[in-house]
């Protein structure tokens, strides 16, 4: 006999879908901020080892994280 499947996961997709948005809202920023703080405090530049270019990265993907979860939380109003 095959084991009785858990009841409600159903739920924790449709909760997860919900704060998507919310999620990328809260996680842009904080990338953002982080980003800033390792290339503000970065000593060498790009290829010395100080991680300079993840820190332009993680600001360039705080910021698109941002831009969308703001699109995606405007379009999940509009729809309903």
């Amino acid at each position: 006999m095959a084991p009785a499947r858990p009841t409600g996961r159903g739920h924790l997709r449709a909760r997860a879908r919900r704060n998507g948005p919310v999620t990328a809202l809260v996680a842009g920023p904080v990338a953002v901020v982080v980003g800033a703080a390792v290339a503000v405090t970065a000593d060498g530049g790009l290829g010395t080892g100080n991680g300079l270019g993840g820190a332009y990265v993680a600001v360039l993907v705080g910021l698109a994280s941002v831009a969308l979860g703001w699109r995606a939380r405007s379009r999940a109003h509009r729809t309903g």
